[in-house]
């Protein structure tokens, strides 16, 4: 049986199908905000991010007819902005590498306690990840996906999604605990 969350914004969903304009913008106005800072998230460039959730939501409104209820609509609409975002990434050739044989790989234990921070510490240390890493914990942690889902994403395994967020989160640790 299916909850009415799944049918949030029903009428403006189904007046867009039919090629309604206004109910078109109304959907646009409501998740446009979410959609960026999920893309922004993942690629750190305003432009790129802003192309991106352009070319999202033409998408998204061309494929409506095929949207069916099976999740909400803001999830539906973030997994274009996420596939999207990745494989802008891809075609910038940022590679997703093993990350054994990254500069940044860290092989021994790290067991050092993380203290209560405040959330801008946090933000300031993801944004020092090397990439990779960046991808793993947004993908993980800020946009709760599994180590599954994260593996059909960004085309790896899903034992080598989980040894990259271990070893990101290691790192990411280590430059929160260096941070003031």
């Amino acid at each position: 049986m299916k909850t009415n969350i799944l049918y949030t914004h029903k009428d403006l969903i189904e007046k867009s199908k039919s090629g309604d304009r206004n109910s078109q913008y109304k959907l646009y106005e409501l998740y446009i905000d979410a959609m960026y800072n999920v893309s922004m998230r993942i690629l750190g460039i305003k432009e790129d991010a802003e192309d991106i959730i352009q070319d999202s939501f033409v998408d998204a409104f061309k494929n409506l007819t095929s949207f069916r209820y099976e999740s909400t609509f803001g999830s539906w609409l973030k997994r274009i902005v996420i596939n999207k975002s990745i494989n802008h990434l891809k075609l910038k050739k940022v590679p997703v590498i093993p990350l054994e044989q990254h500069e940044y790989y860290i092989g021994e234990e790290i067991n050092e306690p993380i203290k209560t921070m405040d959330v801008t510490k946090i933000k300031k240390g993801i944004a020092q990840l090397p990439d990779g890493y960046k991808q793993i914990i947004n993908l993980y942690l800020i946009e709760g996906y599994d180590h599954i889902e994260i593996s059909e994403i960004l085309e790896i395994s899903s034992s080598t999604s989980k040894s990259q967020y271990h070893r990101a989160k290691k790192k990411l640790i280590q430059i929160i605990n260096t941070l003031e």
